[in-house]
């Protein structure tokens, strides 16, 4: 059992997002394993780099399939400002960790954890249905 575990509670239905989302969760286990083990700055620091990269390329895939398939202007604007606020977070502890003034700690992993696993059943899960079912038009 991971640090976080991926299960059918988190699919959207989605199947690309669903592969990105298991991508997800497997780069935060990764993360956690790696800190947990001890290894070195420059090994987080890579994966770290690696996580932010590829959480800005799956939001860019919801938003992308969002729009192109007529999601609701005013839930696409709120998903957006999600990942927005995100980003933001993730920055400002990248801007931090840069000064020396933070490190990568169990209660930013968690962070990590909670955010993805809220805003997969929350927000994401809206999306789901109504994709899937404009999908197949």
């Amino acid at each position: 059992m991971g640090f976080m575990d991926w299960n059918e509670k988190l699919a959207t239905g989605v199947k690309e997002c669903d592969d990105q989302h298991k991508k997800l969760v497997s780069l935060v286990n990764d993360l956690y394993d790696a800190m947990k083990q001890g290894k070195g700055k420059e090994v987080l620091d890579k994966m770290l780099d690696e996580l932010v990269k590829y959480a800005g390329y799956h939001f860019t895939t919801e938003e992308t399939l969002m729009t192109k398939y007529g999601y609701p202007a005013s839930e696409l604007s709120a998903h957006k400002r999600e990942h927005e606020a995100f980003k933001s977070k993730i920055k400002e502890f990248l801007d931090k960790k840069a000064k020396g003034e933070v490190t990568l700690t169990v209660e930013v992993m968690t962070f990590l954890k909670d955010w993805l696993v809220k805003h997969i059943m929350g927000t994401d899960k809206k999306y789901g249905p109504f994709l899937v079912e404009r999908m197949k038009k």
